[in-house]
């Protein structure tokens, strides 16, 4: 597995809240995370951190080693996550209403499958034979007036109502997730990001960045760069892991 990631402050925030990361274990499985910290300066970065090193340093001790105990690990440590999150936000004022999205892949040794979670808007999107499939679902409200059929599409990537999320890490008791497997085969590519890259950058140009020849590192540099050119309002997390097995 070959993987780069890159986190950029945007244009417009006073601090990048966001937290990226790649674990892999000697037995070659790896779990990659990208969070997106909310709740202002009230401690977001700290959400984020907070849920992505434990989860990794969790997975490198005990690193689930089927697609079943997968899913009920991902479920199980969000959930033990979140509720260190709200205790934390508890104890200390400068970090009430933290939380953050998570969006993570598990890879197995044998790089056939790939199991995906997410809560919140980051999300992830598998390449496979040049064509980009977002494969998380958004738990954002605008996404859920689109479903509902009350906005369009269009209409909800410019609605003022686009940054309300509707299930987070940190804001209540239950943090559930939504986990699912699917194939991943050789030469196919996973993107992971935060908010700051998808609502900046449509899909088409995603597309074209992931399927030009030119290095991982540098794909994550250009989506960044698209992001930060279309304003950059948020802060702005890729994270790309391609199965480089065929070579």
């Amino acid at each position: 597995m070959e993987t780069a990631y890159q986190s950029d402050i945007g244009q417009q925030r006073s601090e990048n809240q966001d937290r990226v990361d790649s674990f892999a274990t000697d037995a070659g499985m790896q779990l990659d995370l990208v969070a997106d910290g909310i709740g202002g300066n009230r401690g977001g970065d700290v959400a984020a951190q907070t849920t992505v090193q434990t989860l990794g340093q969790r997975f490198l001790k005990s690193a689930p080693n089927d697609e079943a105990a997968a899913k009920q690990w991902l479920a199980d440590q969000v959930q033990q996550i979140n509720d260190q999150i709200i205790d934390e936000s508890r104890k200390n004022e400068n970090y009430q209403g933290m939380g953050t999205t998570l969006v993570a892949a598990i890879f197995f040794n044998d790089r056939q499958k790939i199991v995906i979670a997410n809560i919140g808007d980051s999300r992830g999107y598998i390449m496979h034979q040049n064509v980009l499939t977002q494969v998380t679902i958004d738990h954002s409200l605008v996404n859920e007036l689109v479903k509902n059929g009350d906005l369009t599409e269009q209409e909800a990537a410019v609605s003022p109502q686009n940054n309300i999320i509707t299930r987070a890490i940190g804001i209540s008791h239950d943090a559930q997730i939504d986990v699912n497997v699917f194939p991943f085969e050789p030469g196919d590519q996973l993107l992971m990001c935060s908010d700051g890259l998808s609502k900046t950058v449509d899909k088409q140009e995603l597309t074209q960045v992931l399927q030009s020849d030119a290095p991982l590192k540098d794909k994550c540099s250009v989506l960044v760069e698209k992001a930060n050119a279309a304003g950059g309002p948020d802060n702005i997390t890729v994270l790309i892991s391609q199965n480089d097995q065929e070579r």
